[in-house]
């Protein structure tokens, strides 16, 4: 598991076409990818499950507890961006008083490269 940032401090301003706001990249891939949006309540889970592809897990929303193969969880917040290699098992928990909502994108290529680590 890596656990990355997203956030606007990690983007770089954009300013072409008069525009003005910062990007920043999270992936890029040239294979088929899924893309969807998660909604964690309180004491929201989703159980621990090994990852048939890569998968990176975005938290827009809120903050819970990632965990890899290991029993340690660690704590992620938005603008955090958590990886999980092809066959590694994870679970996402979120905790009595707050939930979450994160997009995952899952797909045979994903490239971190884009992302700034933790």
């Amino acid at each position: 598991m890596k656990i990355y940032q997203f956030t606007k401090e990690t983007g770089k301003k954009i300013t072409k076409f008069n525009s003005d706001f910062v990007m920043s990249r999270i992936t890029k891939t040239e294979k088929a990818a899924h893309i969807g949006c998660m909604h964690l309540d309180e004491n929201g889970v989703i159980g621990f499950h090994e990852a048939v592809v890569p998968q990176l897990l975005l938290i827009v929303s809120g903050e819970g507890w990632v965990r890899g193969n290991t029993d340690e969880f660690i704590k992620v917040h938005s603008g955090n961006a958590v990886y999980w290699e092809k066959g590694e098992w994870h679970e996402t928990k979120t905790d009595t008083d707050t939930g979450l909502t994160a997009i995952v994108i899952e797909s045979e290529e994903l490239d971190t490269s884009f992302l700034k680590g933790l």
